[in-house]
């Protein structure tokens, strides 16, 4: 149980971190960068999805803290979560600085699987209620 609460802690911990950075970065050196893509709302989108499932996962650590018996069930939660962040927010921070070619043909279908990875992930934690989380 120890790795598994380490490991969904510095996955929190680190797309949290990177949030801010991003969302700074985005405010500040890409703005103008952004604003002439029209892809600051996006950025932004990104940036938030980001920073809000990195909450959820610092809250998936705690209830696997206190429920040790249902760490599988939490862990499957943290784990749709975390390929969410990565596919959803990632693909959005490539297609909003990538110039259009293979890169960003590749990236637009990720980011549909990355929103699908977050809502299994909120109905991965929903079965873990179920089941007396």
């Amino acid at each position: 149980m120890a790795t598994s609460l380490f490991r969904v802690m510095f996955a929190a911990s680190l797309f949290g971190g990177t949030g801010v950075a991003l969302g700074a970065f985005g405010a500040h050196m890409l703005k103008a960068t952004l604003v002439a893509k029209g892809n600051d709302a996006k950025w932004t989108t990104a940036v938030q999805y980001q920073l809000l499932h990195s909450a959820v996962l610092l809250q998936v650590s705690n209830m696997i803290k206190s429920n040790p018996d249902k760490v599988k069930s939490l862990l499957m939660s943290a784990k749709l979560f975390t390929a969410g962040i990565i596919m959803f927010s990632g693909s959005i921070y490539v297609l909003c600085l990538a110039e259009k070619g293979t890169l960003t043909k590749i990236c637009g279908p990720i980011t549909p699987l990355g929103g699908l990875a977050l809502i299994g992930g909120w109905l991965s934690l929903m079965r873990a209620s179920l089941q007396g989380v």
